[in-house]
Parts: structure tokens; sequence; C-alpha cells
């Protein structure tokens, strides 16, 4: 079944969302126009989140109606009508996980210790059946034996295959408290279990989300996704490839050492602190352990770049048995003015659990495409990628002009930070952070990060050709530090800054300083050659 045509149907009974309250009390009552009604509206609902976890449309039909059938049995629990669509969805969801379960796991470790014991041949050692059967009997007598509250949390996370999401909202206990009680049962069975490898098959057991990576871009939205319930492993990957030397290959130690001690000159940033990257690239290289991952991106620069390396470094291996996943948005219907994942609460980020597609061959490819443009040293390379306008990544064609804005333009020199900053100060915005704000909302397509921003801004104070003027700090903020007088502090164009928005002076023919911008380079001393024209939207050459 087509997705586009359960997308369909289902927004094609919208209108009727006004009566559920009537339709539950009426299925409560046992009325066969009330279970009609249900179904009727959220069975589009259903049939997409279960194809979207089984991408099979058989089993996606088998498995709403088994989804129906429980949702009903159990309507009389439900606290209030609004909340039936959530808890459906968790129903339609967690009879997914059982039927991926009993896919990937056609014995459970419980039930194969079982099998063995009743399914032995001639010649099998009487003592080692024996041995499988006082195991067996161990195991579940040491689940019996432990606290009622922790024998719950035992069976249904580990042998039911429930998430702590799910867990959480059925016995309305957190989640921290569902970890905290899991951590007390595995003690308390390592304390009192006389068989070591009883530990072995509890380690093996279904775990809701082992197996699974997340991969996010900074620590806000990793912290959101942790508090969310969403099962899996959180990783950040911690890059700027938006500032400093980029190349194709980033795990060249060479590059590598150039870049951290760019990082550290303009960022401050210890070189130390930078070549921590090696060990996300190790945890990268070893991704064949696990079974999914999910990528978790959003539609600026700063993220197009990022997930561009990833899909880079994706599209040169094998993924053999991973699956490869995309999560990647550019609004979310509670946020007027979305921005990225770390303004949503961990309850918004769970909400887009499953939400996320499996990237095909074709995604992949065009990730690396952009990869291989952006970090080229040729303009021609980042020219032929503007003209290809693919689409293939909804976000990446935008997001690669906007970083070809950042070259000097045509009329005045100044780069897209350099000129919307210029206008703020000129328009009154003339403090540190209220500036920072003005200017990345402005170019929120950028993605830009105050730590990025402060050394943008410091060049433009940067005398014989300022064309700002601080007073009340001498200092920038700097990833070691922040100065609390840099707060206060006050900003003004200079003549030449005036001249130069007025386009009476060209800002690149007299700073000629050292500058990168992708895997384009400018040395010192030498004046762009390429400008950027705001009139046709693509760079073009200069006359010497």
């Amino acid at each position: 079944m087509a997705l586009i045509h359960i997308q369909a149907e289902h927004d094609a009974h919208r209108e009727e969302f006004t009566s559920l309250h009537e339709w539950i009390e009426g299925a409560i009552q046992g009325e066969p126009e009330a279970y009609e009604q249900l179904m009727k509206q959220f069975r589009g609902m259903a049939l997409a989140v279960a194809y979207n976890k089984l991408e099979d449309a058989f089993w996606a039909e088998d498995i709403v109606q088994e989804a129906f059938t429980e949702a009903f049995a159990n309507l009389s629990k439900l606290e209030t009508a609004e909340a039936f669509p959530g808890w459906f969805k968790v129903i339609v969801e967690r009879q997914c996980y059982r039927w991926l379960r009993r896919k990937q796991h056609s014995i459970s470790p419980e039930q194969g210790l079982q099998y063995n014991i009743n399914s032995s041949k001639e010649g099998d050692n009487p003592e080692q059946l024996v041995l499988q059967k006082e195991r067996y009997r161990i195991l579940r007598d040491s689940i019996s034996s432990l606290p009622l509250s922790l024998q719950h949390v035992v069976d249904m996370f580990y042998f039911q295959g429930y998430s702590l999401k799910e867990i959480s909202d059925f016995l309305s206990v957190s989640v921290p408290a569902l970890k905290k009680r899991l951590f007390d049962a595995r003690a308390k069975l390592r304390r009192t279990l006389p068989v070591a490898d009883v530990i072995t098959v509890f380690n093996e057991l279904y775990e809701g989300g082992k197996g699974m990576l997340h991969i996010t871009n900074g620590d806000h939205a990793a912290d959101r996704l942790r508090q969310s319930g969403i099962e899996g492993e959180v990783m950040v990957w911690r890059e700027l490839y938006t500032f400093g030397p980029v190349v194709q290959d980033m795990g060249n130690e060479e590059e590598k050492s150039k870049r951290a001690a760019y990082l550290e000159q303009q960022l401050v940033i210890p070189q130390k602190e930078y070549l921590q990257i090696a060990e996300l690239e190790r945890k990268l290289h070893a991704f064949h352990q696990y079974k999914e991952i999910v990528l978790w991106f959003e539609y600026d620069l700063y993220d197009q770049a990022m997930l561009s390396y990833l899909l880079h470094y994706f599209n040169g291996q094998s993924l053999g048995d991973t699956k490869l996943n995309l999560l990647c948005i550019d609004a979310y219907p509670e946020i007027e003015n979305f921005r990225g994942l770390g303004q949503l609460t961990p309850g918004q980020i769970g909400r887009l659990s499953g939400t996320w597609h499996v990237m095909g061959t074709e995604e992949i490819q065009a990730g690396s495409q952009f990869w291989q443009a952006y970090t080229s040293s040729d303009i021609q390379d980042h020219m032929d990628y503007l003209k290809q306008n693919s689409t293939v990544l909804p976000f990446a064609h935008a997001a690669f002009e906007a970083h070809l804005t950042r070259l000097p333009s045509q009329s005045n020199g100044l780069g897209a930070i350099e000129q919307v900053t210029l206008e703020a100060v000129s328009q009154g915005v003339d403090q540190p952070y209220p500036l920072f704000k003005r200017v990345s909302e402005r170019l929120h397509v950028l993605g830009m990060g105050d730590l990025e921003y402060w050394a943008h801004l410091r060049k433009m104070t940067k005398e014989p050709h300022a064309l700002l003027h601080i007073s009340g700090a001498d200092t920038f903020p700097d990833f070691t530090q922040h100065h609390e007088h840099f707060r206060n502090a006050v900003l003004s164009l200079t003549e030449l800054g005036i001249q130069v928005l007025a386009e009476e002076a060209d800002y690149a023919k007299l700073r000629r300083d050292e500058m990168w911008i992708g895997g384009l380079w400018n040395a010192q001393g030498e004046e762009p050659q390429w400008r950027w024209d705001m009139a046709s939207r693509f760079p073009v050459k200069i006359s010497t």
C-alpha cells in the first residue's frame, strides 16, 4: 500500500474528529457503529505507522487489526478521549515491536533453553541436558524472587520487548525510575544467581533499542533525545565544518592537525580537545555493531555539512545488515520559528520517534556529492553543484547556496555575515548578544553558533581596516571562557564601515587576510578573485 494513499486517507477524515469522545463512549458501551467510526478514523494513521516500522503492507494490515483488538479491549482504561490517538499509536508500535521480535528471534532466550531441553537428540550429553534444565528453572525462579515492582519491569522490558517509554506510560512511572529499577534488578540477580551463564542469558535478552545508534548535531538535542524515552545509544557529532579548513578526507592526519591548529588560533579550541574527534571516528567506523543508525539533523548549513560528511563516509562503505535512517526537518507544528531540535522538549522529540525513513542509495550518494563539492578547492566544483538544483536531499541546495553567500559580494566585498551585521548595527542593534540574535535570525539558514559569530565579529573590529568599533570590552568570548563585561559592550560603525555599507569602498580589496569558505581558500595578502553576485545568486569572477 502506497504511503501517499495512506496519508491521503488520514487527511480525508480529519473533519470527523469532533465526535471522538462520542465514538469512544459508544465503543465502551459495545456499539458497533462506534467501533466502525474509530477504525475508519484511525486506520490510515495506524497503517502508516505500521508500514513505516515493518516495510511490509501485508503484515501492516495484520498488525493494525491486532492493535484495534487490543485497544477496544482496553478502552475503559483510557482517562480522556483526547489521549486516544497517542495511546493507540503506542499500541500499534508495540504490536510492531512484537512482530519484529518474533521475526528476529523466532525463539526467545528463555524459550531457547526450554527448547534445547525438550528437543534432545540421540547422543546428547545427559549431564548437559540436566544442566540446561537447571538453568531454565533458576532463570524463572530468579525473576519470581524479585520484588513485584522489579518483576513487572524486568518481564515487560526483557521478555516482552516493551520500550521504557511504553512501560512508563503503562505503569505511570518515570523513565529514570524505570532505569533505576532495572539496574537494581540486575544487581540483585548478580548477587543471588549461582550459575554464571544465566547472567549471560539476561545480557543477551532483547533490550528495546539495543543495537540502535542515534547521531545528532549537538548536546542540547542529544540531551532531549536521551530524556525522551526513545531507546538506543546517542552520539553527538562534535564538528564545525562551516568554519576553518575542510577537505574531502577529514581522516587525513596531516589535514586534521592543520585544522586543529587553525581552530585553536581562531576559536581558542585546544588542539587536544578538537582531536578527540578521533574517538567519534573510531565509533563511526565500528557502525556494523548496530542494526540501525538514525541521523537527526536540520535544514541549515551547519547541519547539512555535517550530514553530508557522514553520508560521504557511509557512501564508501558496505552497510551490510545495518539500516541507515534519516530524520531531517525544517519545522515543527508547535514551534513558530523552528531553528533546531534543541528547541524541542523531550516529549516533542519523543513524538518524532519512528518518523525517520530508511535512506536509499540515491540519497546517500547525494550527500556524498554535497560533501565533495563543499570541500573542493576548485570554485568550479561549487558552481557545478549549485547548477544541479537536486531535490533528493530537500534542504541541500538552499544550504549550499547559503554557503557561497559567505564569499565577498561583488558590490562591496562583504560576505553575508558581515553585511547583515553592519546593517543591524546601523539600525541600532549595538550590543553583542542582541546583535548575534538579529544576525542569526536573518541568516538562520547558516545555523551559525555564537562561538563562530564572535570570530567573525572579532575580525570586523580588527585594525587597520576595522568595520566596527567596540567599547567596554577588549576581549571576545572563546571556547575556554566567557567575559561578563563583553555582554555590555557597545558596537558602532567606523568610518570605513559606513563607506563599505554605502558601497563606496570595497572591503575585500582592503582586508586580504586568510579566508576559508568550505574548501575554498584565499591566502593571506591576496585579493579574492571570486565574488558573490546578489542579482544572479551565483559566483562571478572579477577582472584583475
